[in-house]
């Protein structure tokens, strides 16, 4: 299978990319009910976590869970980490982690390039 743009942001990987997105929503929330202990917040965090339950179902829907769980443990490690830099200001500690971090990518380019038609 060739890699293309619009092969790469097929169906599954989008929901996946919004299911990483409620995800990080909703450990915003639930972190600031634990710092907090505001009952707004903790509402909101359960609906970013029922939000996840929505995606990962969409998810599962065109594909099966050893794809979509690999491309949302990849995706999410993605997300977090951009969240984190921008909206909370952190920064890598580490020449390591900015390699954790290119790994990561590659292994989302090797497992979307070898996808097979049965999934």
């Amino acid at each position: 299978m060739s890699l293309t743009l619009s092969s790469f942001f097929d169906t599954t990987f989008i929901n996946v990319i919004i299911l990483s997105i409620v995800e990080v929503y909703g450990d915003f929330e639930l972190q600031k009910y634990a710092h907090t202990n505001k009952t707004n917040y903790l509402v909101t965090g359960i609906l970013g976590y029922i939000g996840v339950v929505y995606f990962l179902i969409k998810s599962l829907q065109t594909s099966n869970i050893l794809y979509v769980n690999l491309m949302w443990d990849g995706v999410s490690a993605l997300v977090e980490t951009m969240a984190a830099v921008i909206l909370l200001g952190q920064r890598f500690e580490s020449w390591e982690h900015f390699v954790g971090g290119a790994l990561i990518i590659i292994g989302l380019f090797l497992i979307k390039f070898k996808k097979t038609k049965s999934d």
